[in-house]
């Protein structure tokens, strides 16, 4: 399956990061937990090598535990402060405000020699669409200071928020890149719902959901449809439109809904938790 999307204003959101730059210590890249590689933006990585760089994983809490340490330790290996966080929750701020501090420390010391003390770190939130951002800004700051949505692209400008003396985030738009060069990559962001639904063929998608889960978590279908699971996505997917009653008029199979139904469930933790992809 080959997806590409690159809408014009993407091309303006990048300009606008590459200018906004030179006003931060810090880039927080947040990636989804469940495919950390494929959700990041390479256009990030380049333009902010000149940065400290922070990886946040977010949305642990629908990621398999055991591979989200792993990339933990991945990251942390190519030199990177990381943390992960389910951006709804507070209760994992505690270890991405100390990842902050790992990452900016040379900034700190440099600082505190110079007698400069409690200068805020100002760091830039960037990722693609649909990855948190904006909800781990308000989870963050403790009150709705950035809009948030469930669908890819609801942050449209730049907007700076400071909630305490030591830390102030600049949040961005999500932006993808122009062109997938691994189709893998492009079918993972249509999995985990950072590409509009609009330019997506959802049944396609989830027969190709089903092969995944079916290699890498067998018998998770089962548990959540009943016994579903078969050697041929499109039986699964039969399975599961009969056991949820995904019926047209005369007793047709809806496909469409069932395809729906099963992405929805994926994408908010209720098959179980799934990571796609390992380091």
């Amino acid at each position: 399956m080959e997806v590409q999307w690159y809408p014009g204003h993407m091309t303006k959101a990048k300009r606008e990061m590459q200018n906004d730059l030179k006003l931060v210590d810090l880039i927080i890249e947040i990636v989804d937990a469940r495919i950390p590689r494929s959700s990041r933006n390479p256009d990030i990585s380049e333009l902010g090598k000149q940065k400290a760089r922070m990886i946040l994983l977010n949305k642990a809490d629908l990621a398999d535990p055991a591979a989200t340490e792993r990339w933990k330790t991945w990251f942390e290996e190519q030199g990177m402060a990381v943390a992960s966080t389910d951006a709804r929750a507070n209760h994992s701020l505690k270890q991405v405000r100390a990842a902050i501090d790992t990452a900016c420390q040379e900034k700190i010391e440099r600082d505190r020699k110079r007698g400069i003390l409690n200068r805020p770190i100002r760091a830039m939130v960037a990722g693609i669409p649909n990855i948190g951002k904006s909800t781990f800004i308000n989870s963050f700051a403790g009150k709705a200071v950035a809009k948030t949505g469930n669908k890819p692209g609801v942050t449209k400008g730049r907007q700076w928020i400071r909630f305490d003396k030591h830390v102030e985030l600049l949040d961005t738009p999500g932006i993808l890149w122009p062109k997938f060069e691994d189709k893998t990559v492009g079918l993972y962001l249509a999995l985990t719902g950072s590409i509009k639904e609009e330019v997506l063929n959802t049944e396609e998608l989830a027969l190709q959901l089903i092969t995944l889960l079916q290699k890498d978590y067998p018998g998770i279908l089962d548990q959540k449809y009943g016994a579903v699971e078969s050697e041929k996505p499109e039986e699964t997917l039969t399975k599961i439109a009969e056991n949820r009653g995904c019926q047209k008029k005369g007793n047709e199979i809806d496909y469409n809904r069932a395809a729906k139904l099963l992405l929805d469930d994926f994408r908010n933790g209720r098959i179980g938790r799934v990571t796609l992809e390992t380091p």
